[in-house]
C-alpha cells in the first residue's frame, strides 16, 4: 500500500484454502466477472444501512454527513477502482472478521461442490456461499482496504494479493475516510476496462440500481464532474407498475445474493392495521443453505427503509428458502432487535406475510401446474417440514403437496387427485416410506396394493417419516404406512387379471407356526400376508410399534427406543412357502429355512442379516444339502 502505517502490519493466513479457492473462482466458476462490482456494492450498501440503524440511538454517528452515498472513483492512468462507502466502517478486529475468513457459511462445501462441478452450474454457486468479496480477486492483483468505524478516531487497513496471506495494520486516520470503507483494486492487464467509466457505469445500471444508497461515479484526472448514476430508491416502494421483470430480477439477484432469476416474485403493501411493504422472492434454484441445520430465514426487516435486521423470523422455518424483504411503518426504530421478535406487530406480519405467500402458491398451483412443479421439485423437502410443524396451517399445506405414486408412472400427483382414485372400502391413504425412489417403489409390500389398483404415496424425503406420523389426514381419510400393521386389503377387490391367493394348506400352515417358534427371539409374529403376491415374504412393524423407517432413521440418529420385534408375513401361495411347508428336513434344517426366509425378507428391505456370519453358516450348509 501507499498509506503511511502507524503500526507494523501483522501477516495472517486465511483461514481456507485460499489461493486454491480464488484460483479456481477465477477460473471455474464466473464466466461472467462483471459480477464482482455488484459484490462490492452491495457490501457498501449494508454498511450504510448498518449505520442508519446504529444511528437511531445514537446520532452522532452520523457526523456532519448524514446521507449515505457510494462512490466509485476509476483511475485509468494507475487501472484501479474504488468502491468507497460511507458507512459503518470497520476497525481492525472487524476486518480480521469479516475478510480473513472466507466463505463461513461453509468452506469444505463449497470447495467440494466446485471440484465436483461438471455442468457449467458453478457460476451460481459463488453467491450461495458467502464470498462475493473474494470475488474482486478475479480482476485485481492486490485488493487494499481502508477503513474507520463510525464515532471512532482510529483507522486500520487490510491488504491482500489473494494467494494465502493478508495482513492487518492500523493506519493514520488522515488517509482514511472519514467513516466508513475504501475498497481500491488494483486491476490486471485483461481487466483494465473496469477502469472506464462507459464500462461501470452500464454494470452499476444492469446489476447494482436498485441498491437502496445513491451511487455516484467520477474519474480520476478528468475535467468530467462526479455523476450520480443510481438515485438510492427503494425499489419496494416505487408501484408495480413503474418495475419491469429485469428490475425485479436484478434487485432479486442483490438481495438474495443469488445468480439465477425468481421462480415467483410477490410484492405488495399491506394496508388496514398495520402498514408494511412486502417484496419477496422464490429462487429458481435451491440456495446451498437449504437444509443447514440451523433453519434460518433469509428475509430482511426494515423499518421506514431502515434496515433493522436479517434475523428476525419473519417466516416459519418451511418457508426458509424464500428471498426478500419486509418494510414496516409500524414498528419503532429505537427497538432493540431481541425486543422486535416479541412484538406483536411483528407477530402480526409473519401471519400475514406466511399466509400470503401460501396463498400465492395455491394460485400458481392451480393455474399454472407446471410452474408450480418446478418449485415444488425444488422445495417440496422443505414445505413438508411445515406438516409436521404448523398444525394451523396443515391443511393447506396438504393442498400444496406434490407426490410420486406407485400408479403416477414417475409424475407428481396431488392428494385430490388421490382422493380421486380411491377404492372402494378403502379407509385409509397408503404411503411407505424409504431413501430412494425406486427401491421404494419395489418394495414386496406394494405387491397386494397393486394388485388391487390401490394407489401408494412414494415418500423417500426425510421429513415424510417424521409428518405422517402426527394424525394428520386429508379429506377425513388418515395416512397409513404399508409397512406398519395389519391392512384391510381383504375388503378390497382384486383388479381384473390378478389372481387370488389361495387359503394357506395343512402343510404351510404348519411350516408357520414352527418359524414363529423357531423366530420368537427375532420376530413378534409369523403370519400369512395379504400384501405379497409374487414375493415369498416381507417385514412389517406391528400395529403398536414404529414405522420401520422411521426406526432405522431414529437408530442411525441414536435416538431411537429399544427397537421392536418386526412381524414376518408370508406369502402362502408363493411357490417356495408350499414347498418348504411339504419338505421332509429335520427340524435344525427347517430352522434354518427359517431363518434364511426372515434373511432375504431383511434384505429386500436394504438391511443387512441381523447376524452375517450365522447367514452365511445357513446358506453353506443348505447349499452342501442340495449337492449331496
Amino acid at each position: 500500500m501507499t498509506t503511511d502505517t502507524v503500526s507494523a502490519p501483522e501477516t495472517h493466513a486465511f483461514e481456507a484454502d485460499v489461493s486454491k479457492l480464488l484460483h479456481m473462482m477465477v477460473h471455474s466458476v464466473y464466466s461472467d466477472k462483471d459480477v464482482f462490482l455488484r459484490e462490492l456494492i452491495s457490501n457498501a450498501a449494508d454498511a450504510c444501512e448498518k449505520l442508519r440503524y446504529e444511528a437511531i440511538s445514537d446520532p452522532a454517528l452520523f457526523g456532519d454527513d448524514p446521507q449515505p452515498r457510494i462512490t466509485l472513483a476509476l483511475d485509468k492512468e494507475a487501472g484501479t477502482i474504488v468502491v468507497e462507502d460511507n458507512g459503518i466502517g470497520m476497525s481492525a478486529a472487524d476486518m480480521g472478521e469479516t475478510l480473513g475468513t472466507i466463505a463461513r457459511s461453509g468452506t469444505k462445501a463449497f470447495m467440494d461442490r466446485l471440484t465436483a462441478d461438471k455442468n457449467g452450474e458453478g457460476q451460481q454457486l459463488i453467491g450461495q456461499f458467502g464470498v462475493g468479496f473474494y470475488s474482486a480477486f478475479m480482476v485485481a492483483g492486490n485488493v487494499d482496504v481502508v477503513s474507520r468505524r463510525a464515532g471512532t478516531d482510529e483507522a486500520a487497513s487490510w491488504s491482500s494479493d489473494g494467494l494465502g496471506t493478508y495482513t492487518i495494520a492500523k493506519v493514520d486516520p488522515a488517509v482514511a475516510p472519514a467513516r466508513g470503507t475504501r475498497v481500491t483494486l488494483h486491476l490486471l492487464d485483461d481487466a483494465k476496462t473496469y477502469a472506464e467509466r462507459y464500462t461501470v457505469e452500464r454494470i452499476v445500471k444492469a446489476q447494482s440500481g436498485h441498491v437502496p444508497v445513491p451511487i455516484f461515479i467520477k474519474e480520476l484526472g478528468s475535467e468530467e464532474e462526479e455523476r450520480q448514476v443510481a438515485d438510492g430508491a427503494a425499489l419496494w416502494t416505487k408501484a408495480k407498475s413503474d418495475i419491469s421483470e429485469e428490475d425485479y430480477a436484478d434487485f432479486y439477484r442483490s438481495v438474495a445474493g443469488q445468480f439465477d432469476k425468481p421462480a415467483l416474485t410477490l410484492h405488495y403493501r399491506a394496508e388496514g392495521r398495520h402498514e408494511y411493504s412486502v417484496l419477496t422472492f422464490i429462487p429458481e434454484t435451491k440456495p446451498f443453505d437449504l437444509f443447514d441445520p440451523d433453519r434460518k430465514g433469509r428475509i430482511k426487516l426494515y423499518v421506514r427503509r431502515v434496515f433493522i435486521t436479517d434475523e428476525a423470523e419473519i417466516l416459519p422455518r418451511y418457508l426458509r428458502f424464500v428471498r426478500g424483504l419486509v418494510d414496516s411503518a409500524d414498528l419503532p426504530l429505537n427497538m432493540s432487535r431481541e425486543m422486535i421478535q416479541d412484538s406483536p406487530v411483528l407477530s402480526a406480519i409473519q401471519k400475514g406475510v406466511s399466509n400470503r405467500i401460501l396463498s400465492e402458491l395455491d394460485k400458481i398451483a392451480t393455474s399454472e401446474p407446471d410452474r408450480y412443479r418446478a418449485i415444488w421439485e425444488n422445495f417440496g423437502a422443505v414445505l413438508k417440514e411445515g406438516l409436521y410443524e404448523d398444525f394451523e396451517r396443515r391443511a393447506q399445506l396438504l393442498g400444496l403437496a406434490r407426490f410420486k405414486t406407485s400408479m403416477s408412472n414417475g409424475e407428481w400427483r396431488s392428494l385430490k387427485d388421490y382422493a380421486a382414485s380411491l377404492k372402494d372400502n378403502q379407509t385409509a391413504i397408503y404411503y411407505a416410506t424409504g431413501t430412494d425412489l425406486d427401491r421404494i417403489a419395489q418394495s414386496p409390500q406394494l405387491e397386494g396394493f397393486k394388485a388391487r389398483g390401490i394407489e401408494v404415496l412414494l415418500l423417500p424425503d426425510q421429513v415424510d417419516s417424521f409428518w405422517t406420523t402426527v394424525g394428520a389426514d386429508y379429506d377425513g381419510k388418515p395416512f397409513k404406512s404399508v409397512t406398519q400393521g395389519a391392512t384391510d386389503l381383504s375388503l378390497i377387490p382384486l383388479a381384473e387379471g390378478s389372481a387370488a391367493t389361495d387359503a394357506p394348506s395343512e402343510d404351510v400352515s404348519s411350516f408357520i407356526s414352527f418359524a414363529k417358534d423357531a423366530l420368537a427371539d427375532q420376530v413378534s409374529d409369523v403370519r400369512v400376508s395379504d400384501r405379497l403376491t409374487t414375493s415369498a415374504v416381507c417385514i412389517v412393524a406391528s400395529e403398536s410399534a414404529m414405522d420401520l423407517q422411521l426406526e432405522r432413521m431414529l437408530a442411525a440418529a441414536g435416538q431411537a427406543p429399544e427397537r421392536a420385534k418386526p412381524v414376518l408375513e408370508v406369502n402362502a401361495g408363493h411357490m417356495l412357502i408350499a414347498k418348504l411347508g411339504q419338505t421332509g428336513a429335520s427340524d435344525e434344517e427347517r430352522a434354518d429355512l427359517a431363518f434364511l426366509l426372515l434373511d432375504e425378507a431383511r434384505i429386500a428391505e436394504g438391511q443387512p442379516p441381523a447376524d452375517p456370519r450365522a447367514f452365511a453358516e445357513r446358506l453353506e450348509r443348505l447349499m452342501t444339502k442340495s449337492l449331496n
